[in-house]
């Protein structure tokens, strides 16, 4: 092998290295190894590295605007509550951990297949501690848990993870196939998930760790009064209290039910909801976001429906009321708040206890904090004023477009159908969807560019370069002769070596960037000992994916790791034998299905 060979493993290892110790991003490792690279070329001369017009190919490749356009696809569905209506009806049943798990991980797997599993876990994280906190059981038997199961989902279909569509996307480019269809990892990944799923019922109450102090510590000591109304012709009427979820909110406490002018102080869970009941709640913060969110229940008395600002424009705003407001010592509905400020107060803390009468009715002191529905200049408008102190956005607090839920879910199945179809990619097939969803207003066009990971399609393009200058160097042929050297040319064997040698660099670096850099090895090592390089490619697919043992494996894994509380030796533990699970069951299926003769 030639010196460019030698610099490249060079490069890789120290990428690798680098990536490993966690110390920078892994945007930037990335680009650095692809500098090097580059710049030693165009110094040199040399067309056995990686040439610019090589380098920035990747960020052209189907695979890469394919995962980008399904961040769109995911906004839109987020954005309009029609993945909340999927899982809050199996998740509102759970009675116990198991329940809670079973209940949890099905829907998150099965909306995995089909979706980038990263903004699936961003939307479940807030559910999980909801969950954990009304059930009473810790978290952290539920965060990681949530993590494996959109891993696990991921691998049941081609557009589940970005790996699998960038891998494919190498494979068809290579020549070496047409690829794989959009259902056909299923043979591998239905099974795995299945096992997966039986596995984390089994082991987490003996292997997963007990840190309810993790969640204690996030508990907001603010306790507001919100009042809600029952839509007339909401999802609500006619159901119990109990069916409606609304018995054990977290941390949130139903005080009262007025109908009619009559108040029900002491509320039964059988008692049914009637259109235009006005309900009373206390608790704290984020559950009163949660119930601002929820389908069926509108501001009460139509306190946000004077607002001039589209309701898909709106966001929450907490403000402290200060002595100079005017306002002080008036009522709410008195002083006009909603048309002095063009914000509604949709609930009110005052020294942590529950306020009585109205939300119009209450009388402002100072040192009162309010929770507004308005648009989010409020916050620049108020910034400086003297009405208000501490004026601060709350996050992803814009209320979901409930009516646009109907339209996004037809959407996605067409875009199911469409990729799974002979007449459509992959490619046209998601960029349809998201043209829909931006159409039909499901998500506004500048959601859903912010709601694109770019730092995971940069990470990918980066290492779809590195990868070029492996197979350009001759560094991918040298490693996957000596894999198949050890192997003693036992396709078998070669496979396991590729599964172990993916699962590995994985669990060290992200996934994206592993199955990049081992895609050429395989290739190579395949056409050494004259055997489809098919088998191998879909191994680096599942290997790259089931990636357990590790936070730093698989960005899900990472974004757990601080709610859960987590250490690094209990992915270690949990996560480590359902990776030996999924191998052994990988290699022994891949074969079947895929002939490596």
């Amino acid at each position: 092998m030639a010196w460019e060979g030698w610099l490249t493993l060079t490069v890789v290892g120290l990428v690798l290295v680098a990536l490993a110790s966690g110390r920078a991003s892994p945007v930037g490792i990335l680009f650095m190894g692809l500098a090097v690279l580059m710049t030693t070329a165009a110094i040199t001369g040399t067309d056995r590295l990686v040439a610019p017009a090589e380098a920035v190919s990747g960020f052209g490749s189907t695979g890469l605007m394919t995962v980008g356009l399904l961040f769109v696809v995911a906004a839109g569905l987020t954005r309009t509550g029609a993945i909340a209506r999927i899982a809050d009806p199996l998740i509102n049943r759970s009675h116990g951990l198991r329940s809670a798990q079973w209940r949890l991980l099905t829907p998150v797997a099965g909306l995995s297949a089909f979706l980038n599993n990263t903004p699936i876990v961003a939307l479940f994280l807030p559910v999980v501690n909801d969950l954990a906190r009304r059930l009473g059981i810790p978290a952290s038997r539920l965060y990681l848990p949530l993590s494996y199961a959109a891993i696990l989902g991921g691998t049941c279909t081609l557009i589940g993870t970005s790996t699998n569509l960038i891998i494919n996307d190498l494979l068809r480019t290579s020549g070496a196939s047409t690829g794989l269809g959009l259902f056909d990892l299923a043979w591998v990944g239905l099974p795995a998930t299945v096992l997966g799923l039986v596995y984390i019922l089994l082991a987490s109450p003996w292997l997963l760790p007990d840190r309810r102090d993790a969640l204690a510590e996030r508990l907001d000591p603010r306790r507001y009064t919100v009042e809600v109304e029952v839509a007339a012709d909401g999802p609500l009427v006619g159901r119990s209290i109990e069916e409606a979820g609304l018995r054990h909110l977290p941390d949130l406490f139903l005080a009262e039910i007025e109908r009619d002018g009559e108040v029900l102080p002491a509320v039964a869970p059988s008692e049914t909801l009637a259109g235009g009941d006005r309900l009373v709640f206390a608790g704290v913060l984020e559950s009163v976001v949660d119930l601002h969110r929820m389908r069926g229940l509108k501001p009460a008395s139509g306190a946000a429906d004077d607002l001039t600002a589209p309701r898909r424009e709106r966001c929450l705003v907490e403000a402290v009321v200060a002595e100079a407001c005017p306002l002080v010592g008036r009522s709410i509905r008195a002083g006009r708040f909603r048309e002095r400020y063009q914000a509604a107060v949709i609930a009110v803390s005052r020294g942590g206890r529950q306020l009585p009468g109205k939300i119009g009715d209450i009388v402002l002191r100072p040192g009162d904090t309010l929770l507004l529905e308005t648009h989010a200049s409020f916050v620049e408008r108020q910034r400086d004023a003297r009405d208000f102190h501490l004026v601060s956005g709350i996050e992803d607090s814009a209320p979901p477009a409930h009516d646009k839920a109907g339209i996004a879910l037809p959407i996605l199945a067409v875009m199911v159908v469409l990729a799974a179809s002979p007449w459509l990619s992959m490619l046209n097939a998601a960029l349809l969807a998201a043209v829909a969803l931006v159409l039909t207003r499901c998500v506004d066009l500048s959601e859903a560019v912010r709601n694109v990971n770019w730092n995971v399609l940069l990470v990918i393009g980066a290492a779809l370069g590195i990868g070029e200058a492996m197979g350009n160097s001759g560094a991918a042929a040298l490693i996957g002769g000596q894999i198949m050297a050890l192997a003693a040319d036992q396709p078998l064997l070669a496979l396991i070596g590729i599964y172990l040698l993916t699962s590995l660099t994985t669990e060290a670096i992200t996934n994206n960037a592993a199955a990049v850099l081992i895609f050429p090895v395989a290739i190579a090592g395949a056409e050494m000992i004259g055997v489809s390089p098919t088998p191998f490619v879909v191994a680096i697919m599942v290997a790259a994916s089931a990636a357990f043992a590790t936070p730093i494996g698989y960005q899900t894994n990472l974004m757990v790791y601080g709610p859960g509380g987590y250490r690094f030796l209990d992915y270690v533990r949990f996560g480590l034998p359902l990776n030996l699970l999924v191998m052994a069951l990988a290699i022994a299926i891949i074969p079947q299905v895929w002939p490596l003769q």
